[in-house]
């Protein structure tokens, strides 16, 4: 451990990584500042405020991403700051406003966070796979000297464009507002996050990993070629190199590389209880694997411990306690089903098309009904 019981500040704390992190921080003994929007919101807090140690380790700290200085307070006093938190509004009308800048201004405001406070040793920003891949042409094999094409990705707007744009844009932005003020910077490049949560919606990265499973078309290219990583292993490795004496720069977080074919193939034989396609338009059969390269971070002595099917056991059985999924969306003979609007809503950024579609998914789960109508299973 880096220094016994150090308070540490983790922003974006109520998402799917933060809390996640959070839960693994509090476990270790260190004493967490956590920052969200409104403290006050129960229901975007409680999962924190449950947590083992969070009556005694545990602070609620108000920030936003675009209120400048918000966030000195929490991080003032602090060892070492997790920067996660960023916007995630894969439908806005004005992505440049509503998601570029705030992520750009986001993470400067906790650079100099940081520089305000003089005790920070460490900050360590939570980057993207989309910050490496996202071009023309992909390569077999990337590392962390490789950046995503941004001149493709505006010609192109495919979906969650604006979340490429951002989180590379905010990268580049801390690398040099930290190389500027003499503030140690690790980034971590996580791929696509999948498993067991705590948060109480539905996680955007499970939106794209679960799309085969919910029918969300908008979703498959990003997983036609895709790589995994198990969100408990994510986490373990921010404590990991926030402990490490000698990690600096870059670092891939990515245990698994798989087709959308090979993730349809599991899922068709762990989860047969659900109705996912064999063939996805304009996506070929046989494709080659993309891999990310995770050798910097495993070469100082990170050692991963989960495999694809924990991942998605994890998510999937999640997504069940949480009512975020249906049992099944396989017909049975002679079984009695009720009928759910399994609503899977995207945003094709052409202008600002919004497309909705409407899956009907014959299902033994439970209806259940909000203000006396049955409420949707929201996915996106």
């Amino acid at each position: 451990m880096v220094k016994e019981l150090a308070t540490v500040c983790v922003t974006g704390a109520s998402g799917f990584i933060g809390s996640w992190l959070v839960m693994r921080l509090l476990e270790r003994g260190y004493t967490v500042r956590a920052t969200v929007r409104d403290p006050g919101n129960q229901k975007k807090v409680k999962h924190l405020l449950q947590l083992p140690k969070a009556d005694t380790n545990l602070t609620l700290c108000r920030a936003d991403l675009t209120e400048e200085g918000s966030f000195d307070e929490a991080v003032k006093g602090c060892h070492a700051v997790f920067h996660m938190a960023t916007p995630m509004d894969f439908e806005s009308e004005d992505p440049e406003n509503e998601v570029i800048k705030p992520t750009v201004k986001g993470v400067l405001d906790i650079v100099k966070a940081c520089v305000k406070a003089k005790t920070v040793k460490k900050l360590i920003y939570t980057s993207s796979a989309g910050t490496v891949n996202v071009r023309e042409h992909q390569l077999p094999v990337y590392d962390e000297s490789n950046w995503s094409d941004m001149d493709f990705i505006y010609s192109k707007k495919m979906t969650a464009w604006m979340y490429f744009v951002s989180k590379t844009l905010a990268e580049k932005a801390a690398w040099q507002a930290a190389k500027e003020n003499n503030i140690e910077f690790i980034s971590i490049i996580p791929t696509l996050v999948v498993g067991p949560f705590i948060t109480p919606t539905f996680p955007p990265s499970l939106i794209t990993a679960l799309s085969p499973l919910t029918g969300n078309e908008a979703h498959y290219s990003i997983i036609k070629q895709c790589q995994y990583v198990h969100l408990d292993d994510l986490c373990e490795s921010h404590i990991f190199l926030y402990e490490h004496p000698t990690a600096q720069g870059r670092y891939i977080c990515s245990s698994h590389d798989a087709t959308i074919h090979d993730v349809v193939k599991l899922i068709r034989e762990k989860w047969p209880e659900y109705d996912v396609p064999t063939e996805f338009k304009g996506i070929e059969k046989d494709l080659p694997v993309i891999s990310f390269s995770s050798q910097k971070l495993m070469d100082i002595g990170f050692t991963f411990k989960y495999n694809l099917e924990d991942m998605f056991k994890g998510a999937i059985e999640t997504c069940r306690e949480k009512g975020l999924l249906p049992d099944s969306t396989t017909l049975q003979e002679n079984d009695q089903h009720k009928e759910f609007l399994f609503c899977v809503t995207d945003n094709h950024h052409n202008g600002h098309e919004k497309n909705l579609l409407h899956h009907f998914i014959k299902t033994d789960a439970i209806v259940k009904e909000t203000r006396g109508v049955t409420k949707s299973l929201t996915t996106a």
